[in-house]
């Protein structure tokens, strides 16, 4: 058997897992890594420790399927049964990332300057402020697609180049480099080789233009970036580098690089224009196929590189509109660890369902400000509609219920800038196993919601796009017929009480907008 081993470098988590031409997994590992929070709205990662968790997560995949005897031995290990095979099995690496979050690191030592700053993070909203009320929102978006927010990485790049002693005259001479997680674990897989991203990756910056697909020397200037701290854009599939021969037992080609929702995008098969899809991870991404042309969105939704392929010896782009929710997955957490009012995710679900709804209770998981369609970075977590009666189920219940209204929120955005109703949703992501929050989404988005038997699309996304570079898969088609349904969850409820249910959550946002003081 021969595989492509995918690293997924998540939010909350990093993973590893290997696919078979069936797109099949065959092994996977996770390891959570630890979330800093240095003040209100501010989100940091260890970037070393994201590189350690990653590493650590493929070696241990590797190891369930390579473990003939051989001289390579896994770093640190004392034991046979660590041993690496250095045979041909796995053909490539594909990688995906948790996107917008921001390395600096020293070119010589390969360390970073600082921890990573998260796309969650909100400390660069006021800078955000100053340049939209200079005039400078129109032209970010005409030629990045995006809107002008913290989400995004230029603004976290120019705090970090700014606020670290020595950074920015040490960044003028060319010491320093910046990169999104792909680049960070391409970096450290090929022992410094290769400086690289991907074009699905760079359009997530505020400092690349999406027409050209080149760095843009205007937005460059705007955010007071050197040129030389930015990576190499290479295509989403083909070969960029290989990993060094001590740390996974062979040197592997690196073929793939995709951002997560990109990733996911194109591992749902969502190949054709109007098809789309959502993933409910830490945040919920919705993101529709456009095709060939950047579409502008009328309903702040975003216009981003869905991925670069060469066909034929040309790059060829597709693009996608996306809708950004920043809680999902981790609504759930902060009712684990924040109130502790469940011992695990996977508990959720059953407490939500043992209430018959909510009791009127919302709750706004505004905790790091509003996406799509809102972009309010001073929005604020709020709860509404408590009373006596109210217990932790129906809390749980909420909280089920607003990952579904935000995502019902982007799709209705997605419908009216498509021109025409979407006739269904791909889910995917680790919250799309709760079969009471696919419920709730299709009666809230009023179209059926369609569940694949392989959820790890994020992870499959990466691998098929290495693949295809490796001629693992020969072509897009190869993997389209790879898609099967699981289940299909149908709306349950009438458009009069969808459309009541959405009023008051719009009323429950208005609550709780606009809060934070800068």
């Amino acid at each position: 058997m021969r595989y492509i081993l995918a690293l997924d470098q998540g939010t909350t988590s990093s993973r590893a897992m290997l696919f078979d031409h069936s797109g099949a997994v065959v092994a996977l590992e996770q390891a959570e890594f630890t979330q800093i929070f240095p003040q209100p709205g501010w989100v940091e990662h260890d970037a070393q420790e994201i590189w350690q968790s990653q590493l650590k997560t493929a070696q241990k995949c590797l190891k369930k399927i390579l473990n003939k005897p051989q001289d390579q031995y896994l770093p640190g290990s004392a034991a046979p049964d660590l041993v690496i095979s250095s045979t041909p099995e796995i053909l490539a690496i594909g990688i995906t990332n948790q996107r917008e979050t921001t390395v600096l690191w020293d070119r010589q030592t390969g360390q970073p300057l600082a921890n990573a700053i998260v796309w969650q993070d909100r400390r660069t909203a006021g800078r955000c402020d100053e340049l939209r009320e200079k005039g400078f929102s129109d032209v970010i978006r005409q030629k990045t697609g995006l809107v002008l927010d913290a989400y995004f990485s230029a603004t976290k790049l120019e705090w970090l180049l700014d606020n670290i002693p020595g950074a920015r005259a040490r960044a003028d001479k060319g010491e320093l480099a910046f990169g999104t997680m792909d680049s960070w674990l391409i970096w450290n897989l090929t022992g410094g080789k290769a400086h690289v991203t991907d074009a699905s990756n760079a359009s997530r910056t505020l400092l690349f233009n999406i027409h050209t697909m080149q760095w843009d020397d205007e937005l460059l200037a705007l955010f007071n970036i050197p040129p030389s701290v930015l990576p190499k854009v290479v295509p989403s599939s083909g070969l960029v580098g290989v990993s060094d021969d001590s740390l996974l037992g062979s040197r592997l080609p690196i073929a793939g690089i995709a951002g997560d929702q990109q990733a996911a995008t194109f591992g749902q098969v969502c190949l054709k224009p109007g098809m789309a899809k959502n993933t409910y991870g830490t945040g919920c991404f919705m993101l529709m196929n456009t095709g060939t042309q950047s579409v502008a969105s009328q309903h702040k939704l975003l216009s981003t590189v869905g991925w670069q392929l060469d066909v034929n010896g040309k790059r060829a782009t597709t693009y996608c509109l996306e809708g950004s929710v920043f809680m999902g997955g981790a609504t759930i957490q902060w009712l684990r660890d924040g109130l502790q009012i469940i011992d695990s995710a996977a508990e959720v679900q059953a407490l939500a369902e043992s209430v018959p709804d909510s009791g009127d209770v919302y709750l706004v998981p505004a905790f790091t400000g509003l996406g799509t369609p809102n972009w309010d970075p001073y929005a604020r977590g709020a709860m509404l509609g408590l009373t006596r009666g109210t217990t932790r189920a129906h809390i749980a219940r909420a909280a089920l219920e607003a990952i579904a209204l935000q995502s019902a929120d982007v799709f209705t955005a997605m419908s009216q800038d498509a021109g025409v109703g979407l006739k269904e949703l791909r889910v995917d992501g680790g919250a799309s196993a709760n079969d009471l929050l696919m419920q709730m989404q299709a009666n809230f988005s009023g179209v059926p919601v369609v569940r694949p038997k392989v959820t790890q699309t994020t992870a499959l996304g990466a691998a098929y796009l290495a693949g295809l570079a490796v001629g693992f898969w020969s072509g897009v088609d190869d993997i389209a017929g790879q898609w099967q349904i699981d289940r299909c969850f149908e709306p349950q409820i009438s458009p009069d009480l969808r459309a009541a249910k959405l009023a008051r959550w719009h009323k429950a946002l208005a609550r709780a907008g606009d809060w934070a003081e800068e």
